[in-house]
């Protein structure tokens, strides 16, 4: 059985690309929105998003946490945020080697900003048997790809409501 090895899917948000940029570019904010994220601390300066920006964001599935360490890859205000995933670990990422690449496309659009979210599985090197192997463990019985679809799903589904929705006392 063969992988796959990246999925995406969009929605339509009623705000200009810009405005949606700033919130999804902000990864202390995922958290917000994301059904497996907790939201991430970012290192550095407090800049806005920018190639080469680390991250590590702090994740939960049922019980169990990690925390991930992730690097900033394209940063096109209004067009395109990418960063890449490439340690992993429980409190710290101390596992180093390629697991994954997140994209959000910005594109204006009748009504407001198309926004499509991308996961690739960076995991490359990896036999298919090995990977469907962890894949189910991990995910109890799903592949990453059919996960990650599901995921991305629902982190649209919130971004749109919660950027969409009044601002108290509007």
């Amino acid at each position: 059985m063969s992988r796959t090895f990246s999925v995406s899917d969009s929605v339509l948000v009623a705000l200009p690309p810009e405005t949606v940029y700033q919130q999804v570019s902000d990864p202390a904010r995922m958290g917000a929105w994301s059904p497996e994220n907790l939201g991430a601390t970012v290192a550095g300066d407090g800049r806005a998003a920018h190639v080469g920006m680390a991250f590590d964001g702090h994740n939960k599935r049922g019980p169990f946490r990690w925390t991930t360490r992730c690097t900033v890859t394209a940063a096109d205000e209004g067009r395109l945020f990418r960063f890449r995933v490439h340690a992993i670990g429980l409190k710290r990422p101390l596992l180093r080697g390629p697991i994954a690449t997140w994209e959000y496309r910005f594109e204006p659009a009748e009504g407001g900003t198309r926004v499509t979210e991308t996961w690739t599985d960076d995991r490359r090197a990896w036999p298919d048997a090995a990977a469907h192997a962890f894949d189910r463990v991990a995910t109890r019985g799903h592949t990453f790809a059919d996960f990650q679809r599901r995921n991305i799903r629902i982190t649209l589904r919130n971004l749109k409501a919660a950027l969409e929705a009044p601002a108290p006392g509007a």
